[in-house]
């Protein structure tokens, strides 16, 4: 029988994950954590069974919880968020697409999720609680510290680090070991060629 696991956040990367979570297999969707306005509503099939109120509550049967609040401009909400659902004991399982290639020698901490045809090189590190989106690559020796957004076709090349919750947009490219700091935001289609603190 599949291990539960809870969803917090019922947007539109809400749904993208949940059809990472269907192909990989391994959980089954207990229901979502979303505002008290959305109780009794349905993300895809799955019910919204809670808010940040009953948190505490749902972690004690649902131990384990992937964060589906999308990130664009701020990490602070889901880094509020992870920090919050780690003190009161949830698990954090890294959620792998199936489409999706992650090198038997890269590091994929806790709470993060790599989309479909996503690619993690070798000697790749990755945080907790970040997104991998769709299709992005993240090459050999990258470090991605915690709380970032990797986002769709985005390239982080070879030995680049990229500082915590920060968001690369779609598209975006990145020279070979740039550093960037913490909570970046880099615009869609971007070409980066230099250390931006």
């Amino acid at each position: 029988m599949k291990e539960k696991i809870i969803l917090i956040g019922g947007g539109g990367h809400c749904k993208a994950c949940i059809d990472v979570i269907e192909q990989e297999g391994h959980f089954a969707i207990a229901g979502i954590v979303d505002v008290p306005e959305k109780k009794q509503h349905n993300v895809l099939k799955y019910p919204v069974i809670g808010s940040d109120d009953d948190l505490e509550a749902l972690i004690k049967t649902f131990s384990n919880v992937l964060i589906t609040l999308g990130q664009i401009k701020s990490s602070t909400r889901r880094r509020e968020l992870f920090i919050k659902l780690m003190l009161m004991g949830a698990h954090f399982p890294v959620i792998k697409s199936p489409l999706a290639y992650v090198s038997p020698h890269a590091n994929v901490a806790d709470g993060t999720i790599v989309m479909h045809h996503a690619l993690i090189n070798a000697g790749a590190s990755v945080g907790r609680n970040c997104i991998i989106n769709t299709k992005a690559l993240v090459e050999h020796d990258a470090v991605i510290e915690d709380h970032c957004h990797i986002s769709t076709s985005a390239i982080v090349n070879g030995g680049v680090k990229i500082g915590s919750g920060s968001f690369f947009g779609s598209n975006s490219v990145c020279k070979e070991y740039i550093e960037i700091g913490e909570n970046a935001v880099i615009g869609c289609g971007a070409i980066i060629v230099k250390n931006i603190p």
